[in-house]
């Protein structure tokens, strides 16, 4: 948790506070990059671009909400930056169409999901597609601040984030199960 004394400390750009304020946020700003990016370079990259437009932005911050909230808006704009330049957040829309569904596993409906097979599900995702999913499932951004910061229509995140989930659905439960499971597995997620 960031402090307003330590916030105050970096605005004055005091020897050592942004160094403390990047030790006490490094492990959550890595982990949304990485949920983001599906590949530790990119993430690593992309964390530090996202520190240094905090830095250069920590006179702008108005704490109208938390910091971290507003760390994490950062480090998502830098991620979606990162894979606009890759070529991998393009035209969603035809990765969808391109990668079919992977044949889910026959198996009973109450076995549980390991940790394991989801990050493997969200790593099946296509990249731009499993950065919708993050966002909205595991961080709650809603689909108006996505379709912001990805220039997309609403219309476009609500069906890529219906197309993920179900894709998620049937990688993970089969096509017997409903994307109640694949939220809460998800939320599940976050937490561990």
């Amino acid at each position: 948790m960031v402090t307003r004394e330590l916030l105050e400390r970096c605005r004055r750009a005091e020897p050592g506070a942004f160094e403390e304020l990047v030790e006490r946020t490094q492990r959550q700003v890595f982990t949304l990059a990485y949920r983001l990016t599906g590949d530790r370079h990119e993430a690593e990259d992309v964390a530090q671009e996202a520190y240094l437009r905090a830095f250069r932005s920590m006179g702008g911050f108005r704490e109208d909400a938390r910091f971290e909230t507003w760390l994490y808006r950062i480090v998502t704009n830098a991620a979606m930056t990162q894979m606009r330049k890759k070529g991998r957040f393009g035209i969603l829309l035809a990765e969808d169409r391109d990668q079919p569904a992977p044949e889910p596993e026959v198996r009973p409906m109450d076995e549980a999901i390991e940790r394991d097979e989801l990050k493997r599900a969200l790593a099946e995702l296509p990249p731009a597609t499993r950065a919708i999913v993050v966002l909205k499932d595991v961080y709650g951004l809603s689909v108006q601040e996505i379709a912001r910061d990805a220039g997309l229509t609403e219309g476009a995140v609500k069906l890529r984030l219906h197309r993920a989930r179900k894709r998620l659905k049937e990688t993970l439960y089969g096509a017997h199960s409903g994307h109640d499971e694949v939220q809460d597995r998800l939320l599940e997620y976050v937490g561990e």
